[in-house]
């Protein structure tokens, strides 16, 4: 791969507390994307201080801060206010879907989910935003 490629592969940041959950993403999305994996919403939001990925995978169920609070905290930040989100989660719950989506999700996908969907899902944020 070339130094121009490199440079023009967006970046995802996907949070998960499951390294399972990260292996697999970082595997299914290393081709095409760089991949940084982060295991807890506070080192992702430490990580947001210092960097701004294209999009972002949130875990909703977390230990310590789950994906909601770190959601709003990450809004709460000007500079991170425009990264589009996509909420992961394993439990289909309609408060938190609806609080989500209040504050500025792009989308959501059900755990466990196949490389396809989250490739579709990923593609079709970035095409929205190509769009506009």
């Amino acid at each position: 791969m070339s130094q121009t490629e490199e440079c023009s592969k967006k970046c995802i940041l996907a949070v998960d507390d499951s390294a399972i959950v990260l292996t697999r993403i970082s595997s299914i999305l290393r081709e095409d994307y760089d991949v940084v994996t982060i295991n807890s919403g506070m080192r992702a939001l430490r990580y947001l201080e210092l960097e701004k990925p294209d999009l972002i995978l949130l875990d909703i169920q977390m230990a310590q801060q789950d994906g909601i609070e770190t959601l709003r905290e990450i809004r709460s930040r000007e500079e991170c206010r425009e990264i589009p989100v996509i909420m992961l989660t394993g439990v289909e719950t309609k408060d938190a879907v609806l609080e989500s989506s209040r504050l500025g999700i792009c989308d959501y996908l059900l755990k466990p989910f196949s490389s396809a969907e989250l490739h579709k899902r990923i593609s079709r944020v970035f095409e929205q935003e190509e769009e506009q």
